[in-house]
């Protein structure tokens, strides 16, 4: 996951479930359960033209991050509960985005 969504998941779990899962998040994060992307060089000027792109539905740069990362690694599977921006959303690897969960 990049890096800006880290910081978007946290302040879910802390408004919407409470402090214990946002805990375990963070110690889930120091194990190395998931791999955190950094947002390269590159990634920020894509990530301003989906948000530029996308600006009528819109699309925020933490959502452009993770199609901007997407694209660079080849991903394409996104495991997401916003299906809407990410069903909407054409990355330039493939015609569209499988969505999980």
């Amino acid at each position: 996951m990049p890096t800006l969504v880290v910081t978007e998941v946290v302040y879910l779990l802390a408004t919407r479930l409470g402090v214990e899962p946002e805990v375990r998040f963070l110690g889930d994060l120091a194990a190395g359960a998931f791999a955190v992307e950094p947002v390269a060089a590159a990634d920020w000027l894509r990530i301003a033209e989906l948000v530029a792109g996308y600006r009528d539905l819109p699309l925020d740069a933490v959502d452009a991050s993770v199609v901007a990362a997407a694209e660079r690694l080849g991903i394409t599977d996104v495991a997401t509960v916003d299906r809407r921006h990410f069903g909407v959303v054409r990355p330039l690897h493939v015609d569209a985005f499988t969505l999980l969960l």
